[in-house]
C-alpha cells in the first residue's frame, strides 16, 4: 500500500520535477548539459557484455567504492562498470577518478517511468548501492526485473531509523530488494536487521580501503611557499552554521598565535559566495579565495578553498584539522582521509555517520572531541603550540587508518556468491 501511494505521488509531481531540476541547475547543483539523464535518458551507449552498476548519492559514498571497482575490473575484465551519482560534485570528481572505461551517469529521479527507461537501456547484471540510498521505485523495479542487488557499506542514522520504523512493512519490502546487506559496523547492522534486511554481514568499512588522497605537486609547492612558516589549521568539509564557529576560532587564535592562517574548505564549494560574504562582514578579516586563483598573502587571515577535490593538498599543508559536519547535526565527514596523511584531528560531538571509526580513533588517542567552538579553539591552539603532542596524536590516527587494509578482501569474499552468477 505504501509503495502504491509513493508511486502515485511521484507520478503526480512528475510535471514539476523538470522545473525543480532547472531550479537546482540555477543554483549550480545540476549539470545543464546532462539534465536528460535525470529523466532516465541515457547519455552514453551500453557496452556489450556483463554490466556492474554502482550507485552512491554524493562524493563521500562514491569515492569509498573506487578501490572495489578497480579490483573488480581486474578480476572481471569482461565486465563493464556504470557508476551513478546524484550530485554534480560527485560527477566532477568521478570523472577524474574512475578507472578508464568506466561510465558515469546521473541517477534518474525516482519516477517509475524514468526508472524503467534507465533500466531498459543499461540492463545491469548486478546492482551495488552504497550506504543509505533507498529509492522505492528503483528498488522495486530491480526486484521485479530480477536484477540481483546488494547494499554496500550500509549505514542508517538514528533519525532515519526512527522514520523507517514508522513504516515497518514498507521498509521490509524495500530492504528485501537487496540479496545482501554489508553494514559498516555493528550499530548500523542492528538497525538494518530490525527493519528486515537479511542477510546482514559486517565485513568492515570500505573507507578503510581508500588510498591516501592525491595532491598536485606543483600546486602544493606553491601553497607551501605562500604559507611559509605561519601556523596553519584547516576546517575541512564544513556545513552551514559551522563557518561562523570557524571565524570565532580564528579570532581566538590570532591573539595567541601570531600570523595564524585559517584554511576553510566548505563541503559544498558552490557556497563560496555566501561564505565569503560572511567572512567579509568581519572587519579586518582579509580573505583570499582559491576559486579565483588566489594564494594566501602575508595579510590573509582566512583562505577560502571553494574548489573541488583538493583536500589531499590542504591536508598536507595544515598542522591540525577540524572535521566538519560534527558541530552541527550532520554526522561528520570522513576522518580517515586526514589521518592517512599524518594530520592531527579534532571533531565535534556529531560523528554518527562514522561512529565506529570515531570511537577507534578516540580509544587510540588519535583525535580530540570538542563540545563547542570555545573548546575547538582551545584544542586547535594546543595542537599548533605543542609539536610533540601534535605529532604523537597524528601518528596514532595514522595507525588506526592503516590497521584494516584487508577490508577489501573481506568485502569481495562476501560478494563472491553474487559475482559468481554473472
Amino acid at each position: 500500500m505504501m509503495h502504491l501511494a509513493y508511486r502515485a505521488a511521484t507520478d503526480l509531481v512528475a510535471p514539476i520535477l523538470p522545473v525543480y531540476a532547472v531550479h537546482r541547475r540555477r543554483r549550480g547543483l545540476e549539470d545543464p548539459d546532462r539534465l536528460p539523464e535525470r529523466r532516465g535518458i541515457a547519455g552514453a551507449p551500453r557496452p556489450d557484455g556483463p554490466l556492474l552498476w554502482f550507485h552512491g548519492a554524493s562524493i563521500g559514498e562514491t569515492a569509498s567504492v573506487l578501490p572495489l571497482i578497480e579490483r573488480l575490473i581486474a578480476m572481471r575484465p569482461d565486465a563493464a562498470v556504470l557508476a551513478t551519482s546524484v550530485t554534480r560534485t560527485a560527477a566532477t570528481v568521478l570523472a577524474r577518478r574512475l578507472p578508464s572505461g568506466a561510465i558515469h551517469q546521473y541517477y534518474p529521479m525516482d519516477r517509475a517511468a524514468w526508472v524503467r527507461r534507465f533500466l531498459g537501456h543499461w540492463r545491469p547484471d548486478l546492482a551495488f548501492w552504497l550506504e543509505s540510498e533507498l529509492w522505492p521505485n528503483m528498488l522495486c523495479e530491480l526486484r521485479a526485473q530480477g536484477v540481483p542487488a546488494a547494499l554496500l557499506n550500509a549505514r542508517m542514522s538514528p533519525a532515519s531509523f526512527r522514520r523507517w520504523r514508522r513504516f515497518p512493512r514498507f521498509a521490509r519490502r524495500l530492504l528485501g530488494s537487496f540479496e545482501l546487506t554489508l553494514a559498516q559496523d555493528v550499530e548500523h547492522a542492528a538497525r538494518f536487521r530490525v527493519l528486515g534486511a537479511e542477510p546482514v554481514l559486517i565485513p568492515g568499512n570500505l573507507k578503510y580501503a581508500a588510498p591516501p588522497l592525491a595532491a598536485d605537486e606543483t600546486a602544493l609547492e606553491a601553497v607551501l611557499d605562500a604559507v611559509a612558516d605561519r601556523p596553519v589549521w584547516l576546517a575541512a568539509s564544513t556545513h552551514p552554521g559551522e563557518e561562523a564557529h570557524v571565524v570565532h576560532v580564528h579570532e581566538a587564535l590570532r591573539h595567541s598565535h601570531a600570523g595564524v592562517l585559517t584554511l576553510l574548505a566548505p563541503r559544498h564549494p558552490e557556497r563560496g559566495d555566501e561564505i565569503e560574504a560572511l567572512l567579509s562582514a568581519k572587519n579586518g578579516l582579509a580573505v583570499a579565495r582559491r576559486s579565483r586563483g588566489e594564494l594566501p598573502g602575508a595579510a590573509t587571515g582566512v583562505y577560502l578553498i571553494d574548489t573541488l577535490d583538493e583536500l589531499g593538498l590542504f591536508y598536507r599543508v595544515a598542522e591540525a584539522v577540524f572535521i566538519g559536519g560534527s558541530l552541527v547535526p550532520h554526522g561528520g565527514q570522513n576522518p580517515l582521509e586526514p589521518a592517512r596523511l599524518g594530520v592531527a584531528l579534532v571533531h565535534g560531538p556529531a560523528m554518527f555517520n562514522f561512529t565506529e571509526i570515531a570511537a577507534e580513533l578516540a580509544v587510540a588517542g588519535g583525535t580530540r572531541q570538542v563540545a563547542d567552538r570555545d573548546e575547538l579553539a582551545a584544542a586547535i591552539g594546543l595542537l599548533l603550540s605543542d609539536g610533540e603532542v601534535r605529532r604523537a596524536q597524528a601518528a596514532r590516527a595514522a595507525a588506526v587508518a592503516d590497521a584494516r587494509s584487508g577490508v577489501l578482501d573481506e568485502v569481495l569474499g562476501a560478494l563472491s556468491p553474487l559475482l559468481a552468477r554473472i
